[in-house]
């Protein structure tokens, strides 16, 4: 080997074949790995991709135009044990350096590898499981093997965002049957963490979305677990909506726990509220939401293996799901609420779950806020009973929290709520609430945004409907979730008379671009909130 293609640090980096690792290694046993693909130096380019693993490669390197990478390729990435896969994006001059690879703060997290370190770098093996997934789109059925073999890349982060998108398009529009869906389950499931617990009935609830605020977790959870009743609640983060439970929670207490401190707090308190994602259970899950949240996408068979794959995982055995019914909700109409809650209960007593459901008005918002802290300042008011709590987050979650009682054998039938009740305004479900978030890391309190702006009624009337899915989006573009503190605070409940110029919603952000960005699109749906003539 001649001097100077000793001295080139990119042939020595590409694994040139007279180039080896030394025989002794390092501590991260790169010298053990398998003679294939070749060895780059990690790179920290301090790019947030979510949860995508994103590698970056000079265009002119050796090892792209020798191994055919372009942009959008799928690289296997190794270091030490740990491997992921990650999407190719390619950049010129000298970003990265010829012997570098440039890695996202996903990727770097998902290897566990510092800066300088090698990692090896080849092609990603062909996606064999993908073909099922062409096959369903033209009318295959999906077969447990197959879902199995599909989930089971998902989880290993094999599918790119494309091929995701793919496989949710192949589950839309009613195309699976109730024997896939419970295969789609079972295979989520199978792809995670899974708890049991030494009772015989755990609970658990779960609200299909679709309504702004109605954050009664929090509240039923300390009211149930109250009463010796195991509740192990993993909670989604927001999929199309400007919060979801563990957004809020998150302002209140730490979620992210893992499984074995989830079980830490559940054997200590009874009960917890944490992301699903942080535990471990139905990871597979997790990685379609990412996808599934710029889409907007939340189909029924994805939702129903979503939610039941999380609830098996947790331990749960009565199950007790919130379907909302309304013209801006996720179901239009109490014929499609009974067929879905129908359809529900089949697939969960085939999963061994005791599901019910409990269906009801989801034609305007559940309590005043709408965005992560907003709503956890609504469940504090319930929880210390304050005189200026909303009254329909409180009756809701006393309703729901009954239900449970009664499933559980806690209350007699038909005196839950009651039982409920006296549990809430006792004060005995804040002082569990408070015993939660302690067990979880320690209790916070929640801040909202200092940029405000109510948007205003244009004539005196009453509030005749709740566009529930445009309110939404006003919070959205106000920053809710991704800044916590940012959302709306929901004034006018249907029935209430307005005069001209009276607030109808108060936005909230953390910046005042976001701030204007929402209020401008309010103004251009004046019907978000529908005042009738006087």
């Amino acid at each position: 080997m001649s001097d100077d293609i000793e001295k080139s640090p990119e042939v020595e980096a590409f694994g040139h074949p007279d180039v080896r690792a030394s025989s002794s290694g390092d501590a991260n046993g790169n010298a053990d790995l398998p003679l294939t693909g070749r060895r780059l130096r990690a790179r920290r380019v301090q790019i947030d991709t979510l949860r995508e693993a994103v590698a970056y490669l000079r265009r002119d390197s050796l090892i792209c135009r020798s191994e055919g990478f372009a942009a959008q390729t799928r690289l296997q990435l190794e270091y030490g044990t740990a491997s992921v896969v990650a999407t190719l994006q390619t950049v010129t001059g000298d970003w990265v350096e010829l012997d570098e690879i440039g890695l996202s703060e996903a990727a770097l997290a998902a290897l566990d590898v510092t800066e300088g370190e090698w990692v090896r770098v080849r092609h990603m093996p062909p996606i064999e499981s993908f073909r099922h997934v062409r096959g369903r789109m033209f009318g295959e059925a999906f077969t447990p093997a197959k879902l199995n073999e599909v989930i089971g890349d998902i989880a290993a982060g094999r599918y790119s965002s494309i091929h995701i998108s793919a496989f949710l398009t192949a589950c839309t529009g009613n195309r699976l049957s109730d024997e896939e869906i419970i295969a789609l389950t079972r295979a989520m499931v199978a792809t995670g963490e899974t708890l049991q617990w030494h009772a015989d009935c755990i609970v658990d609830k779960h609200s299909i979305g679709g309504l702004p605020g109605n954050r009664t977790t929090p509240i039923v959870v300390a009211i149930v677990s109250s009463q010796g009743l195991i509740m192990p609640k993993t909670s989604s983060r927001a999929i199309t909506s400007p919060a979801g439970t563990a957004d809020t929670m998150e302002t209140l207490a730490p979620v992210d726990l893992r499984v074995e401190e989830m079980r830490r707090v559940v054997d200590a308190v009874g009960g917890c509220i944490v992301f699903g994602g942080a535990a471990g259970l139905s990871p597979a899950d997790d990685i379609l939401i990412q996808v599934e949240r710029p889409l907007d996408l939340d189909s029924e068979a994805q939702m129903m293996a979503s939610i039941l794959s999380k609830k098996l995982a947790a331990g749960a055995t009565h199950v007790l799901i919130d379907v909302p019914v309304g013209l801006t909700a996720k179901i239009r109409s109490q014929y499609a609420s009974t067929l879905f809650s129908e359809r529900l209960r089949t697939i969960g007593r085939a999963l061994g779950l005791d599901v019910s459901t409990y269906v009801c008005a989801g034609d305007q918002p559940v309590g005043r806020g709408i965005g992560p802290s907003l709503e956890a300042r609504d469940v504090l008011s319930v929880l210390q009973n304050r005189s200026n709590a909303p009254a329909d987050l409180a009756d809701k979650s006393v309703d729901i929290a009954g239900r449970l009682l009664e499933m559980g054998g806690k209350a007699l039938p038909g005196e839950g709520q009651a039982c409920a009740r006296r549990i809430l305004t006792s004060g005995l479900a804040w002082r569990q609430f408070q015993r939660i978030c302690e067990a979880q890391g320690g209790m916070r309190e929640p801040l909202v945004g200092r940029h405000s702006k109510p948007v205003t009624a244009r004539h005196s009337g009453v509030v005749t409907a709740i566009d529930n899915r445009h309110l939404a989006r006003v919070a959205k573009l106000a920053g809710a979730p991704r800044a916590p503190r940012a959302g709306v605070v929901f004034e006018t409940p249907i029935g209430t008379h307005v005069a001209a110029r009276q607030p109808l919603f108060t936005i909230y952000a953390e910046s005042e671009g976001e701030l204007d960005y929402a209020y401008e699109y309010a103004h251009r749906f004046p019907a978000i909130v529908a005042v009738g003539e006087s």
